[in-house]
Order: C-alpha cells, then sequence, then structure tokens
C-alpha cells in the first residue's frame, strides 16, 4: 500500500453514515422498547428479561431526565416538563410492574410515542417503529425483518 491509498482509506468516505444524537437516542430506545414488549409477551417465563428490560429502561429514563434538567438544555421548556413527566411516571410505573400490579405494555407505549418524537413523526396507527426503527428517517439503520439492522 502506499501513502495515498493510505489516506483515502483513513479519510474516505465512512462505510456508514455518521449518526445524530437524536438518532442515536432512537436507537436506544427502539431496543429497549423491543425488550420490554418480547419480555412481557413471554410471561411469567420472561420475568428476568423483563427486569432486565425495566432496569435499562430506567437507566435510560434517568439519563434523559438528567439531561432535560440541565440549565444548558436546549428543548423547549413545555417539552422538557412533559418528558420529564414522563420520566417520573416511567419510573414510578416500572416499580408497579416489577411488583406484578401493572402491565409492561403502558411503558412500550410511552417509549414508542417518544420514538415518534425523535423521528419527528407521529405514529400512525399501523406504524410500528418499534418493529423497524429505521423507517422514515434516512439517518436511521433500517431494520430488516425480525429486527437485524440490514
Amino acid at each position: 500500500m502506499n501513502a495515498i491509498h493510505l489516506a483515502q482509506s483513513a479519510y474516505g468516505s465512512p462505510a456508514s453514515p455518521l449518526r445524530t444524537p437524536r438518532s442515536v437516542e432512537y436507537d436506544l430506545f427502539a431496543r429497549i422498547t423491543q425488550r420490554l414488549r418480547s419480555a412481557h409477551q413471554q410471561g411469567r417465563p420472561g420475568f428476568s428479561a423483563l427486569a432486565r428490560a425495566l432496569h435499562d429502561n430506567r437507566r435510560l429514563w434517568t439519563t434523559l431526565a438528567a439531561d432535560l434538567a440541565r440549565p444548558d438544555n436546549g428543548l423547549p421548556a413545555t417539552l422538557r416538563a412533559r418528558l420529564l413527566y414522563l420520566a417520573q411516571f416511567t419510573l414510578s410505573h416500572s416499580s408497579k410492574v416489577l411488583a406484578g400490579e401493572a402491565s409492561a405494555e403502558v411503558l412500550v407505549d410511552v417509549n414508542t410515542a417518544v420514538m415518534g418524537g425523535l423521528r419527528g413523526t407521529v405514529a400512525d396507527a399501523g406504524e410500528d417503529p418499534v418493529a423497524d426503527p429505521g423507517a422514515g428517517d434516512p439517518a436511521l439503520p433500517a431494520a430488516a425483518p425480525g429486527g437485524a439492522a440490514r
């Protein structure tokens, strides 16, 4: 290899497009939401998977809430307040799910709604952003059938 070829490989176009913070957040929500949905559908045998997914969902929402509370957060105050409320609700509802007093479906719905906001669309009734996290957003990797990235 010569120096020109090495420079082209190092500074050439990347194999995958750069991801925006928004697309990274979307991907995190999609992965965790899929795990919540899958574990919930398994019923009692999937409880340990559900507990792990709930833990990761709580970590995601706690991190999001900390970012929303920062004075330099650029989101409008009303949106920040709504998302902080959802974070508080998610943390509280997760405890109820773990205690067997509530269903994880509500958490899947909340996350799916946030994913629609991150995508910049309101999900249509027939659209499932969890089944295909990249649908409609060129900055997001499209998912192949079964949820694997293409």
